[in-house]
């Protein structure tokens, strides 16, 4: 040991005694004990697709082993695979469940143990009917062939799960050897315990804010085009005949709005950030609004909430009657043309966005729509309580943490993504024809 004595000096004290403690560790355990346990097998899936303890070598190949994880990390998808013995550290009938908890990602879970094998996933990231029938396809044509019963799992879920693969598996590169991984493994636990987990966290939602505000950009930056062209549009000078203060003011608070809309959206850097930005949209079509009464010689309006179907119709006219699909009536704040359409039993003109199911109008896009309808609806609060209920949209806008500081949380988080133990355990229940494991014992059996 005479590199670790010389590196001691240099330590400070609580770091010596951590090099000393895993220094023993490798002298004095035996060379499976640092995979033994639960812990380490979710610490190693977090950092490759493929965990092998080494009392199941028999089962698959180091060789193999790489192989398959190459195969699912080339593709992108988070599958996880573990290949472990039957041991009492590894209950059959909780394994499932308890493995999806420690590794805390939504995924596609595969684990051939002992002789038997079953898999499970997030309903997000694959149907239960699809890792049903692919998992009891694998078994009839591979029960006894580990390798070939893997590869031909794998093969199929790359295909169809939804989602990436985990940004923790962008280092599983830089691991190199045995001892090295078991080092990472050692100082990995220690480092879930101070937080790990909650950085793991602090990525993925950075990362799942980043794509709804990619989303959210391209829909604002509609809204802003179609209010500039409105501007442009309009027929007005402030210098000409007739044009009295207040039509300057509303005018003048109407470009301000779009200037500020603009400047709002360049900054942004989370999707509640957007929230801003819609509300002086708002506040600019009211303006512009309010110049055309007074230029026509009407009362000015009455402080409206915009269409419900598509704000950039501007302030609404009416109530009007209208249920989503399946849902009970009510009555939406509506333009003029949509009251019309919907009085002639036609469908209303919707703000229709793009989503990962083809174009939806925006109340069925999930919930990262919250922070732009929030900003045309949220302030006048007409649009909160029950106006949508039955939509995506209707559970986040009329919760109390709708509009704070933190980004709405998806119940239907993509693969990849870290949720902790916040998972659907049904998504992870009920077992397969013939018990489960084939095999193997009742691994499943209705828990995860």
């Amino acid at each position: 040991m005479p590199v670790v004595r010389r590196a001691l000096p240099r330590l400070g004290p609580v770091l010596a005694v951590l090099a000393l403690t895993v220094c023993a560790m490798f002298a004095a355990v035996p060379a499976h004990a640092a995979a033994a346990g639960l812990d380490s097998v979710a610490e190693a899936l977090t950092k490759s697709a493929v965990y092998v303890d080494p009392r199941a070598r028999d089962q698959l190949s180091e060789a193999d082993a790489e192989d398959l994880a190459k195969k699912i990390e080339d593709a992108g998808k988070p599958v996880f695979v573990a290949v472990l013995p039957e041991a009492a550290e590894f209950p059959p009938g909780t394994l499932m469940r308890d493995l999806r908890t420690q590794v805390g990602i939504a995924g596609v879970y595969a684990v051939r143990l002992g002789d038997g094998f079953n898999a499970n996933a997030d309903s997000s990231v694959m149907s239960r009917n699809a890792v049903g029938n692919l998992t009891g396809a694998v078994k009839r044509s591979h029960s006894r062939d580990t390798e070939g019963l893997l590869t031909a799992f794998v093969d199929q879920a790359t295909e169809q799960a939804k989602g990436q693969a985990p940004a923790t598996w962008s280092g599983s590169e830089d691991d190199e050897g045995g001892g090295g991984a078991a080092v990472l493994l050692t100082v990995g636990a220690v480092a879930a315990a101070g937080g790990g987990g909650y950085a793991l966290y602090r990525r993925s939602k950075k990362k799942r804010e980043g794509a709804e505000l990619d989303a959210l950009r391209v829909v604002v930056d509609e809204d802003i085009t179609a209010f500039g062209e409105e501007l442009d549009r309009l027929d007005f000078h402030p210098s000409e005949p007739g044009v009295d203060d207040a039509m300057r003011q509303d005018y003048t608070h109407a470009l301000d709005t779009y200037d500020k809309a603009k400047e709002l959206m360049a900054m942004a850097d989370r999707p509640q950030d957007v929230q801003p930005v819609t509300t002086a949209l708002e506040e600019g079509r009211f303006a512009l609004a309010t110049l055309a009464a007074r230029r026509a010689g009407a009362p000015v309006p009455e402080r409206r909430a915009p269409c419900f179907f598509d704000p950039r119709h501007g302030p609404s006219a009416i109530d009007a009657m209208w249920a989503p699909p399946g849902g009970m009536p009510r009555s939406v704040p509506a333009c003029e043309a949509d009251a019309a359409l919907l009085a002639a039993g036609q469908e209303p003109m919707a703000r229709q966005v793009q989503t990962a199911h083809g174009s939806q109008p925006y109340w069925n896009a999930g919930p990262a729509y919250a922070p732009w309808a929030g900003g045309y609806f949220g302030g006048t609060g007409s649009m909160l309580g029950g106006l949508l209920v039955g939509t995506m949209l209707g559970s986040v806008l009329s919760a109390p943490s709708a509009f704070a500081d933190t980004a709405p949380v998806d119940s239907t988080p993509e693969g990849g993504e870290f949720t902790g133990a916040d998972f659907n355990p049904g998504d992870f229940g009920g077992g397969f024809e013939g018990g489960g494991f084939e095999g193997g014992g009742d691994f499943g059996g209705g828990d995860w």
